[in-house]
């Protein structure tokens, strides 16, 4: 089983999901009369704030002549853990088309994929209409809607739930030390990770048949309606924009359909 290869970059199009969701984020300084006299779009990046903090401190210069500005945002991948709430049977298998060929695919593996994301700021004002631009839209879940296997057109809506929020204000020390305020929100990605696609020879579910009973002991109820779906036209392939033909009839024999024989005994 181990040793096929399959790649569906599920879990770079999770981070790259994320971040999109925070890069168009702007902030507005007014004077006194509440004119507007400067916007501009806050920075995103990947990567610790750690990093970040250590470039203001280090290597303030980086033979510019103005230092690392501020605001900023940085975001990353913290951890990756199984979600045992959100399991299915790992048996279990669908198909689906690649608009040719029908495939076999296994039910994807439920994971939760933590991200952080820092806000960096030198004024508080610009910290707080960062956070309350984010803020509103989790209460406390956002969705995505990412495509997680290209080659099946699988796509899913992935909830982001935030998770936390911790606030960080560095102003102690001398006149030369610059003044970094930091807020840090914690996510979780609650995404789905599928195994290899395969090829199936099985054809697809052309009809649903559902016999009713007139209590729930099957062995001894006597059968009383049959559901029949089909679908219109009969011949319809995966990708055609079809709909369904349903049929209701009613028994009053004590007769069981079979399902090997395809017959009523």
């Amino acid at each position: 089983m181990l040793g096929t290869y399959y790649y569906h970059q599920i879990i770079r199009k999770t981070i790259i999901s994320f971040g999109t969701v925070f890069n168009q984020i702007f902030i507005k300084h007014k004077d006194g009369d509440g004119d507007i006299y400067n916007e501009l779009r806050v920075p995103l990046a990947y990567g610790p704030s750690q990093k970040f903090l250590a470039r203001i401190d280090q290597q303030a210069d980086l033979n510019k002549p103005i230092q690392i500005t501020l605001p900023r945002m940085s975001f990353e991948m913290t951890s990756i853990r199984y979600d045992p709430s959100r399991k299915t049977g790992v048996t279990q298998t669908f198909k689906a088309s690649d608009g040719t060929n029908l495939k076999k695919v296994f039910m994807p593996v439920p994971y939760d994929i933590g991200f952080e994301l820092n806000i960096l700021s030198k004024l508080n004002d610009d910290a707080l209409q960062i956070v309350e631009q984010i803020l509103p839209y989790f209460q406390p879940s956002f969705t995505l809607s990412v495509d997680l296997v290209d080659s099946i057109g699988e796509k899913r809506d992935i909830p982001l739930v935030l998770e936390n929020i911790s606030f960080q204000d560095d102003y102690e020390g001398d006149f030369s030390t610059r003044r970094a305020l930091i807020y840090t929100l914690n996510f979780t990605a609650k995404t789905y990770l599928f195994g290899p696609v395969s090829d199936t020879t099985d054809g697809l579910i052309r009809k649903v048949q559902v016999d009713y009973h007139s209590s729930t002991n099957t062995n001894t109820a006597k059968r009383e309606m049959r559901y029949t779906v089909v679908p219109d036209p009969i011949n319809a392939g995966p990708d055609d924009d079809f709909g369904f033909s349903e049929t209701l009839e009613f028994f009053q024999d004590s007769k069981t359909y079979s399902p090997t024989q395809q017959l009523d005994i």
